[in-house]
């Protein structure tokens, strides 16, 4: 969590968690144009060296310890492949497992949407019908929560959150304390006023489905989301628990707040921390390459969904809405290079989500008119940390690399 600051407002700080998430964000701001080259590519069987050779470069220069990667053309698999370590000795494959980040915010804005086709509520049902005690809960509307427009603080970058994540990384959260955090701090902004990336929201919006849903989260998500989608490695336990095989994750975050000075060596398994804190029970989940491929092809067709549904979770609606704000690091303008839908990042043509966790990040995209896929998933080897501990999102630059050999002078340079 160290340093990471939201990718919706890099230049203000923010800690670390989700500065690294949400750079994964901030590098898919801008459009992404893929050409007929990749379907070419897609039937050549030369294509796996010379990805692995793209994918190693990019490892070299951002120090990763291991890569993930899969690309998809119209469904179909292009390359799906693993370079580098889990562990020591311990090569990383394909079939292992991580956690999935903010692709459980998709997955509980594709659920919300599936009762509002049922007619079980609406978009615009306040959040008072459910939580009348919150703060303004009369103005709040289930819109206003998986579009981040309600104006909740978020809880993870409260000193409480923060120093406890930092104090014990094994430590359980429970949604009700995150939940309490959040909404006992001043409102960034009214209701429906501005735009701003907020964990909150999502803690709140998935106690709000089990109510609609009447049964545990994990199993409205399981029997509404991720069965139909056809997800078969993709689940939420209440445990720090991944699935064997497991891709581990070393950190140095807590560098500075243990008091660690720099050019100490200090890099620790962090693979098993305990992510409770990240956002609802029941939306905690690990999942595999293979299943945030199918995951976002799913989204990006509307496979659960009604036109309608599908339209509010993934066409832009907000471009222009939101502006930057002293007191809200994360508010900011939507554009049409980077816009949110309903659980989704839309960046120009692309759908796309994020992951970042303790020393691991990933990010995954669509784009619907060449009906094209890349998934990445990284961890970070001890180069990929400064003095401080903190750490970029390798998954973007590889993400980069892949795209700019495929569709090149498509992308513009990475900032660092």
């Amino acid at each position: 969590m160290r340093g990471v600051r939201t990718a919706l407002a890099e230049e203000t700080a923010m800690p670390n968690v989700s500065r690294n998430r949400i750079r994964v964000i901030a590098a898919l701001v801008v459009p992404l144009v893929w050409s007929s080259f990749v379907v070419s590519r897609a039937a050549d069987s030369s294509s796996g060296p010379v990805i692995q050779n793209i994918v190693r470069s990019s490892m070299a220069a951002n120090h990763l310890k291991a890569v993930i990667v899969q690309l998809r053309s119209n469904g179909t698999n292009v390359y799906t492949g693993a370079l580098g370590d889990s562990m020591t000795g311990v090569p990383a494959t394909p079939e292992m497992h991580f956690r999935n980040g903010a692709l459980a915010f998709t997955y509980m804005a594709t659920l919300l949407l599936e009762f509002v086709d049922q007619k079980k509520v609406t978009l615009d049902t306040k959040l008072s019908t459910y939580f009348p005690a919150f703060p303004n809960a009369g103005r709040i509307t289930l819109r206003n929560l998986a579009q981040m427009t309600s104006g909740y603080a978020d809880y993870v970058y409260q000193p409480e959150t923060m120093q406890g994540v930092y104090d014990d990384p094994f430590r359980q959260w429970s949604p009700e304390e995150l939940t309490q955090i959040g909404i006992t701090k001043p409102m960034e902004f009214e209701p429906g006023t501005n735009w701003g990336y907020s964990h909150t929201n999502y803690v709140i919006l998935g106690r709000v489905l089990e109510q609609i849903a009447g049964m545990p989260l994990a199993e409205a998500i399981r029997t509404y989301v991720l069965e139909p989608m056809g997800l078969k490695q993709t689940g939420a336990l209440t445990t720090p628990e991944i699935p064997q095989p497991v891709l581990h994750a070393f950190s140095s975050e807590r560098r500075e707040a243990l008091g660690i000075k720099p050019g100490v060596p200090f890099y620790e398994e962090a693979t098993f921390w305990n992510p409770s804190w990240t956002t609802v029970e029941g939306a905690v989940e690990t999942t595999d390459i293979a299943d945030l491929s199918a995951s976002i092809e799913a989204v990006a067709s509307g496979k659960l969904l009604s036109p309608a549904s599908s339209t509010a979770q993934i066409v832009p609606s907000l471009i222009g809405f939101g502006h930057t704000q002293s007191g809200c690091p994360s508010c900011r303008e939507n554009t049409a290079a980077f816009n949110y839908g309903l659980g989704v990042i839309i960046a120009g043509p692309w759908i796309s989500q994020s992951l970042g966790f303790a020393g691991a990040s990933g990010v995954v995209g669509y784009l619907p008119a060449q009906k094209l896929t890349i998934a990445v998933e990284a961890t970070n080897g001890p180069g990929a940390y400064d003095d401080k501990g903190n750490a970029g999102l390798g998954a973007v630059a590889v993400f980069h690399a892949l795209a700019d050999a495929l569709a090149p002078n498509t992308l513009p340079e990475l900032s660092h």
